[in-house]
């Protein structure tokens, strides 16, 4: 039950760091990796951005090794909830908001709609400064509104 608690306390906490390190660090100093995924797209298939899934990845492999080591202990758990934030992300972001593939093309729900118009704020800004709904699974309610 402990380990329950664990991976969803972790993954609810996920999104918290995923606002600060998006406002802060995507928006601040690392903006270089992060500004082509607000410029118009051009037909690649990858974008410098992408080096962030990666970055927030390695904390994951890492608790999961030393999670296991000796048993599993809360380690491995923190690394279960860190990884299924980031799979929630994948398929909320790269998938039904960018569409970088088209697997959810037409969605009547609201709360899939709201992520979306919140999404579509946030990249109205194509420079870094004066940017708003840096979350992703939880975002203002106005957005939920039809």
């Amino acid at each position: 039950m402990i380990s329950f608690l664990i991976t969803i306390v972790v993954f609810l906490l996920m999104e918290c760091v995923t606002w600060l390190t998006h406002k802060y660090v995507m928006h601040g100093f690392m903006w270089y990796f992060h500004a082509d995924h607000h410029q118009p797209k051009y037909n690649h298939v990858f974008e410098r951005n992408d080096i962030f899934f990666v970055i927030f990845a390695i904390p994951s492999i890492i608790l999961f090794y030393f999670g296991v080591e000796g048993g599993m202990n809360e380690l491995f758990f923190i690394g279960l909830g860190i990884t299924l934030y980031g799979f929630c992300y994948f398929m909320i972001h790269d998938v039904l908001i960018h569409q970088r593939f088209k697997w959810f093309k037409n969605t009547k729900n609201k709360y899939l709609i709201g992520l979306r118009k919140a999404h579509k704020v946030h990249h109205k800004h194509l420079g870094k400064q004066d940017g708003e709904c840096f979350g992703m699974l939880f975002v203002p309610f106005k957005y939920y509104k039809i």
